[in-house]
């Protein structure tokens, strides 16, 4: 995939750009070294990107399947007229499989395969599919900008918060989830400073998350993994705030492994915790926790460090994406419909019953 200079400059809120007739993605491997846009021009180079991580988050990567889904459009219809449905068949089915746990991926394929199925066979599919995927696009920071609000609303502060992985304008379409929060609340004062956990193998935190902060002149500050437990000891951190890849109907959270053991953490020291996620992010058809897929990557990923074997040779490893954080050690899941407190599978129904509330 080649890359194609834009005339806007590399941030957080612009992760995800349509120009140019095609997809641009900022390149989240190289970040915060190099700030590179790929240009994406068909639906398997798109899924590739999210498989291989150039996109991650899991309303960036139902956001960008929704434009891949654009160009099999586009491809399918240049090359097979009125049958361009049987002819993006198989670069559907490459987009659903790119990543099994982020459930936004499903609900924006769901989406535009709706949408499919009222379009006139020989009518150019294009337009009305672009028009769509910018809607979900633009929905979505609409959201993360309502639940930044509604998040912050919750935190008695000045205080300094915890979060793990990056949940902000980089794993979203623009805004953030988890660092929406943090956004709103720093401007309305009541969060002073972020500490963000480095979060191995891929270091989201380290990489992604003080990248934003930095970049929005937050105050943050890293720690391994293992340092946030003896910070919560220490006192000063009022919330544990992150976002997930899908939520179980009865309030049971996955997101990026190590968030399990944040929350257990936070309960002990009595600090409290805060899910931020779109609504699109729930699973009403998943039953709690155990039943979510989790996805396994590749050892080498523990194994080694930016490309340098770091593990003992002949070691092995475990490598699970995500992790689940039980209901009951979640305090409040904020979405852009409402807030959650102390989740219960009545309390999601509930939720999910109710319209967006308005920015």
């Amino acid at each position: 995939m080649e890359a194609r200079p834009l005339e806007i400059r590399a941030d957080a809120d612009h992760a995800i750009v349509w120009e140019n007739d095609r997809l641009y993605l900022l390149d989240q491997r190289l970040l915060p070294a190099r700030e590179r846009y790929l240009e994406l021009q068909d639906a398997a180079a798109t899924a590739a990107a999210i498989t291989d991580m150039v996109v991650r988050g899991a309303p960036a990567i139902g956001i960008t399947a929704a434009y891949g889904v654009v160009l099999a459009a586009r491809s399918g219809f240049a090359g097979a007229g009125s049958g361009w449905r049987d002819a993006i068949d198989a670069d559907l089915q490459r987009l659903a499989a790119s990543r099994p746990t982020a459930i936004n991926l499903f609900w924006a394929l769901r989406r535009m395969q709706r949408l499919i199925a009222r379009l006139p066979a020989e009518q150019d599919p294009e337009p009305a599919l672009l028009a769509e995927a910018r809607a979900i696009h633009s929905e979505d920071v609409a959201a993360n900008r309502t639940l930044g609000e509604l998040g912050a609303a919750l935190i008695d502060g000045p205080t300094g918060v915890i979060t793990h992985c990056n949940a902000g304008a980089l794993a979203t379409g623009g805004y953030g989830t988890a660092l929406g929060v943090v956004r709103s609340g720093f401007a309305a004062g009541t969060i002073e400073c972020v500490y963000a956990d480095e979060t191995r193998p891929w270091l989201q935190g380290s990489r992604l998350t003080a990248w934003e902060l930095v970049r929005s002149g937050i105050p943050v500050t890293l720690l391994a993994d293992g340092a946030a437990a003896s910070l919560l000891r220490r006192g000063g951190v009022g919330w544990v705030i992150v976002g997930s890849d899908r939520i179980a109907a009865n309030g049971d959270v996955a997101n990026k492994i190590g968030t399990y053991g944040l929350a257990v953490a936070a309960r002990h020291h009595g600090v409290k915790v805060m899910v931020a996620a779109p609504t699109s992010t729930i699973d009403l058809q998943t039953r709690d926790g155990a039943a979510i897929p989790i996805e396994q990557r590749a050892a080498d990923e523990v194994l080694g460090c930016a490309g340098v074997r770091v593990g003992a040779a002949g070691a092995e490893a475990w490598n699970p994406v995500f992790d689940v954080t039980p209901a009951g050690l979640v305090d409040a899941i904020v979405t852009e419909r409402g807030v959650v407190l102390e989740p219960t599978a009545e309390k999601m129904a509930e939720l999910m019953a109710k319209p967006p509330q308005k920015p």
